[in-house]
């Protein structure tokens, strides 16, 4: 296999790639650990204000889990007890056997690391149910660094905080263009797109459509992440020269 680093003088080398929907798939866990949440706080499963409720879940899937609960619940203190039920929900779900790699996933994060790249696995959810999932998949070693909202400063996507903290943390790349964000969401999108990372990739094994995708700013769109390094290939063929050493000089 041909080094990344011998395809380009400044290799896209830092990937930050999101996990449900987009490495890991969960079979719609997110909507079922939400609809135990909120009836635990009361909010009956029949109700016009649990459909009301999940369809903005829906709406916002990959956003950062409290934000979507201070969103729904108002005060701070209901919103912290809809996220513990939810995050115990969903533990219990994964605990279950209910979660799986997505196709190729694996395959593409160590064929990435193979070829001397740097990758990060970032979630919107909590630490302790992003260590329960990768406990689940064999993971934890799979990847240098992983990352939750509570990580970069409580901020999860939108705001490109995660991927900021990846680059910031990893030192892997000297320009932040040359980061590479994958995900299955709008949210992905426009985070990977505020971090100012040069690809941001939309993949369609999740929650969000193409057009969705293209419209809060994909560079690209692929059928699953197992497509993600031939695309970084690809892009880093095509760059003679390079596009930021041009923007240097």
């Amino acid at each position: 296999m041909t080094s990344a680093t011998s395809t380009t003088a400044n290799p896209y080398n830092l990937v930050v790639l999101d996990m449900a929907g987009t490495t890991v798939a969960d079979g719609g866990l997110v909507e079922q650990a939400f609809s135990a949440a909120a009836q635990r706080l009361g909010v009956h499963p029949e109700s016009d204000e649990h459909t009301r409720q999940l369809a903005y879940v829906r709406a916002t899937m990959g956003e950062s889990k409290i934000s979507v609960f201070r969103h729904l619940f108002g005060d701070e203190e209901t919103a912290q007890r809809a996220n513990t039920a939810f995050e115990e929900a969903y533990g219990e779900l994964v605990d279950g056997g209910r979660i799986a790699p997505l196709p190729g996933a694996r395959e593409a994060v160590e064929r990435l690391t193979a070829e001397g790249r740097t990758v990060v696995l970032t979630t919107g959810f909590a630490r302790t149910t992003q260590d329960a999932i990768l406990a689940a998949l064999g993971w934890q070693d799979l990847v240098p660094l992983t990352l939750c909202p509570a990580d970069a400063g409580g901020r999860g996507r939108p705001f490109p905080d995660m991927v900021l903290a990846a680059f910031l943390r990893t030192g892997a790349v000297a320009d932040v263009r040359r980061t590479v964000v994958a995900g299955d969401t709008s949210y992905d999108m426009l985070g990977g797109v505020r971090s100012g990372a040069g690809i941001v990739a939309g993949v369609l094994t999740g929650a969000h459509e193409q057009d969705q995708l293209t419209r809060h700013g994909a560079t690209h769109v692929l059928g699953s992440v197992a497509e993600l390094p031939d695309l970084i290939a690809r892009a880093e063929a095509d760059e003679l020269p390079d596009p930021v050493a041009r923007a240097e000089a």
